[in-house]
């Protein structure tokens, strides 16, 4: 500024003008971009160095945030164009003569900071670093639950989805549909298991969970509940119910038999046939006569204003009336 004020004085007032608006060329900043963005494990990925000076003398890439020698991918020579690995090289790194890395076949353990130094013609050096993160490739998620035959209104279920892994996020279905809208329904803070609490036989399911990352999205199996409910509990007692009536006709019989036994004994003499002579109840003052198919005894009272019109013998000791 104290140059463009001198400069001022000693020129016209226009030039002055001109002088005062310009500003020196700026230089684009080194960047490193990560292609894909989004590395999966088992992929390639490139670290791409962008808006590197103009003849550089050398590259060289190490892992971490700082130039440490001990920490040396590789580097590379422009006026010999050779490459160099160092301590940190593993076999997978192939460092190209515009800066660019290249990583084949990444793993999780790849995941972390990458910085390259540039040496300018100038003997100056320019440092950037670029992080790379590598995320698995999900498998399928097994649902398991804390209690395989849960009970109908007394048990409560918990169903975790698969195995736990970082940067991945969780959805549950339950009859190919999303989760109803329940004070019985309960997820975690990260969904990864969801608790139902004292099932009932519409909560059998099935159940679908699915696990997400950046990189890939994987479902279950369905998993079915196996719900005890009433119905099983009432299958269960039949076998005592039926003990129970066989030990009641084991009680009753005998005495059955017992009566019947007794009851032949006590009337063994009287007849049991059609052809058995039968008598006339004729009610008094020459009213119809009126027929009874009944045996009744001698001490036994008549209805009011009927007789006998006739008797037959009953059996030795057992004196009879029969009425037709």
């Amino acid at each position: 500024n104290q140059a463009v004020e001198l400069l001022g004085t000693l020129l016209p007032s226009s030039p002055v003008s001109l002088l005062t608006f310009w500003t020196p060329p700026t230089t684009a900043q080194l960047t490193i971009e990560t292609v894909p963005p989004l590395a999966a494990e088992g992929s390639d990925v490139f670290l791409v160095a962008h808006n590197v000076s103009e003849n550089p003398l050398g590259y060289a890439w190490h892992r971490g945030e700082r130039g440490d020698n001990t920490q040396l991918i590789a580097s590379y020579r422009v006026d010999n164009d050779a490459t160099t690995n160092g301590p940190a090289y593993s076999g997978r790194e192939t460092l190209y003569p515009n800066g660019t890395l290249l990583i084949r076949n990444v793993t999780q353990r790849d995941t972390g900071s990458y910085t390259l130094l540039v040496t300018k013609n100038d003997l100056q050096t320019e440092t950037q670093a670029g992080h790379l993160h590598v995320h698995p490739v999900l498998p399928s998620p097994v649902i398991t639950s804390n209690n395989s035959n849960p009970r109908e209104h007394e048990d409560t279920v918990v169903l975790t989805c698969g195995a736990e892994t970082q940067n991945t996020s969780y959805m549950w279905w339950i009859n190919s549909q999303s989760l109803p809208k329940s004070t019985r329904l309960e997820l975690s803070e990260d969904k990864r298991t969801l608790t139902v609490v004292t099932v009932t036989r519409n909560d059998t399911g099935p159940y679908v969970c699915e696990a997400r990352n950046p990189v890939s999205v994987s479902r279950s199996d369905p998993f079915t509940l196996d719900v005890l409910w009433q119905e099983n509990s009432r299958a269960l007692g039949v076998g005592a119910i039926t003990g129970i009536v066989i030990g009641v006709l084991l009680v009753l019989t005998p005495l059955a038999v017992l009566g019947y036994f007794i009851f032949l004994h006590r009337y063994s003499g009287i007849p049991r046939c059609c052809s058995c002579p039968r008598l006339m109840l004729v009610l008094e003052e020459g009213h119809p006569i009126l027929q009874f198919p009944a045996w009744i005894s001698r001490t036994s009272p008549l209805p009011h204003r009927y007789s006998l019109s006739s008797s037959v013998p009953a059996s030795p000791g057992i004196d009879l009336w029969q009425l037709p």
